[in-house]
């Protein structure tokens, strides 16, 4: 899991704390005078823009490491009047609120990728990412979102992903309550998880059991993607959600009862087809279990970060930890 930072955005003071966040990284990705600049010019834009079109949302912003290159990413999320017409907007010269309409357009030319979805009456959700220099796409994508509970310095879930024998592996891991021993026994979990070299969910289960046993103990799951057979494994224990979303109502996966560290009575590894095109959500209980993408039409075609981004912005509880993991 890479560092992230969540930002809200309510008033005309933060987006300068926004700008200062994402340079902040941008040091600690070796980017150059250049192309911070240009990352601090759009994280501004986003978040002057939910401030003045979508009366207040979050700015998140992550490092990102592949293949030897370091990025930063950026979510601009909010609750407003959406947008009608996409293209339009995205056009220079258009403003609904008498600016120079620049914003939308000036992230995406100034961006390495970028994404959006929109809903008149329900909000948008910008993705852009910024790369030191562009590397291969990863197959499958994985995008996720991990906030701390307001408050907390420190989260108690957290996320990682390996590519193993030809397979995608995703961790998600909610460590028992909030604050410092969770996010002991979330890290507790993640060493493990690092440490492991096996592609199979049940092993790398077992085998974060054995480590978590001198901490609070965790809701953890495992899943192995493969994309050659079509074919996503899983194994849980506790309150982590998975879900393989596509045409269709969703297939949800099981995890058993228990703590990893402390109770575990079993150990299954269950087997579940992957269509193509379908994404795989796993989440904490930090989002609500009753979510429903039904109602955001053409999102499973997004980005699998703007997934995550708009599951966290419509379906999170607000009062605890929270971790969203998409894959396509």
């Amino acid at each position: 899991m890479t560092a992230t930072v969540t930002l809200p955005m309510s008033d005309t003071s933060q987006p300068g704390q926004a700008r200062r966040a994402a340079i902040r990284l941008a040091s600690h990705g070796g980017f150059d005078e250049e192309a911070t600049g240009k990352l601090a010019i759009a994280i501004t834009e986003a978040a002057s823009n939910i401030i003045k079109h979508g009366r207040g949302g979050d700015v998140i912003l992550r490092e990102l490491r592949e293949a030897g290159t370091h990025g930063v990413e950026m979510l601009a999320l909010d609750r407003g009047a959406g947008m009608e017409n996409i293209g339009q907007c995205l056009r220079d010269g258009y403003s609904t609120s008498g600016t120079p309409g620049t914003g939308l357009g000036a992230i995406m030319r100034l961006s390495s990728e970028f994404d959006l979805h929109s809903i008149p009456g329900v909000g948008t959700a910008v993705l852009a990412r910024f790369w030191s220099s562009r590397p291969p796409k990863p197959e499958p994508e994985v995008g996720a979102v991990c906030v701390a509970q307001r408050g907390e310095s420190v989260c108690g879930d957290a996320w990682a992903v390996a590519r193993r024998a030809g397979v995608t592996v995703l961790l998600v891991v909610d460590g028992l309550g909030h604050g410092l021993p969770a996010w002991e026994a979330a890290t507790a979990a993640l060493g493990a998880f690092d440490a492991s070299r096996s592609a199979e969910p049940c092993a790398v289960l077992q085998e974060i059991h054995a480590v978590l046993r001198p901490t609070r103990g965790a809701a953890v799951a495992v899943a192995a993607l493969d994309p050659h057979r079509r074919v996503v494994s899983y194994a849980g224990l506790g309150n982590i959600c998975g879900a393989i979303l596509g045409d269709g109502p969703a297939r949800h996966m099981v995890s058993h009862n228990g703590t990893a560290g402390h109770e575990a009575r079993r150990f299954d590894e269950f087997a579940y087809p992957w269509p193509e095109g379908a994404q795989v959500v796993m989440h904490s209980d930090g989002l609500v279990t009753h979510w429903d993408l039904g109602r955001y039409p053409g999102l499973l075609q997004r980005e699998p970060s703007l997934v995550a981004g708009v599951l966290y912005r419509d379906f999170s509880r607000r009062r605890d930890d929270v971790t969203v993991v998409v894959a396509r």
